[in-house]
């Protein structure tokens, strides 16, 4: 099954869809008598892979969702507000190497401070292009490892996040059942297995929405968040390196071809 998911899907969409659901892959495995394979056995079998892709696709859409409101009390998309001349994330001279490594990059200006204050709108319109020609100029992991690792980061984060609810849902939910089950059994036995394994269950589930309710926050997003965009515009490093080296690779040829000529 995990075959079918790339590096970064099978990281940040199946891992927090399978941390989300995993009281329900939980009770499926241990509620269901698998000694002979039966209709219960055949049901589970397909539920499972079924509600793991379910699950990834919903983290994906409840991320992107929970991304655009935290964009929002942000004042912004990271890598837009990084580039501006009133954040101090980076120093000033850094993002005007920035900015006019961009400007060559998407065939526009940079706005000047003064134009960032007069529309703050257009000049964030350049950080956006800016950025997305760094997103599409990144994507090979082997190129860009910490840059990857960082956005693996961040979207594992976002979409656990966004499933955040749902998971505390389905475990109020299995609660509920083991202790509806339970109570319909009469008497807590220890030694009658169904009851053992309602038991533990129940115990998965408390333990698994206590880990919901304290790990999984808004400001763990936000930090990845930021750490992802920072990396993200550091990137610009290696593309001005990889033009200087070029560049001086170049005067290096003319100066011996001149040499060259000159001693013929």
């Amino acid at each position: 099954m995990f075959k079918v998911f790339d590096a970064y899907s099978l990281k940040a969409r199946l891992f927090p869809a399978l941390l989300a659901v995993i009281p329900a892959l939980a009770a499926l495995a241990i509620l269901i008598s698998w000694n002979k394979f039966g209709l219960t056995s055949a049901i589970a079998t397909t539920a499972i892979p079924v509600l793991v892709f379910a699950a990834a696709d919903i983290a994906r859409r409840l991320g992107k969702r929970l991304e655009e409101q935290l964009y929002q009390e942000q004042g912004g998309k990271p890598s837009v507000s990084m580039l501006r001349y009133s954040d101090n994330t980076l120093d000033a001279a850094t993002k005007a190497q920035y900015r006019a490594f961009l400007s060559s990059k998407i065939g526009q200006p940079a706005p000047t401070e003064q134009e960032e204050r007069d529309n703050a709108k257009s000049a964030d319109a350049f950080y956006e292009r800016g950025g997305g020609w760094l997103r599409e100029n990144t994507r090979n992991a082997k190129k860009f490892p910490i840059l990857f690792s960082e956005n693996v980061t961040y979207g594992y984060r976002r979409n656990l996040l966004g499933l955040k609810l749902p998971a505390l849902g389905l475990n109020a939910l299995m609660v509920v059942l083991c202790l509806f089950v339970l109570y319909r059994r009469g008497i807590i036995d220890t030694e009658d297995d169904v009851t053992v394994r309602l038991l533990i269950v129940l115990a998965f589930a408390v333990i698994h929405a206590i880990y919901m309710m304290s790990a999984v926050s808004k400001r763990s997003v936000v930090d990845a968040s930021e750490t992802y965009a920072r990396q993200l515009l550091l990137s610009c490093e290696t593309f001005i390196g990889k033009e200087h080296r070029t560049a001086n690779s170049a005067t290096a040829s003319r100066g011996r071809k001149r040499r060259e000529a000159a001693g013929s």
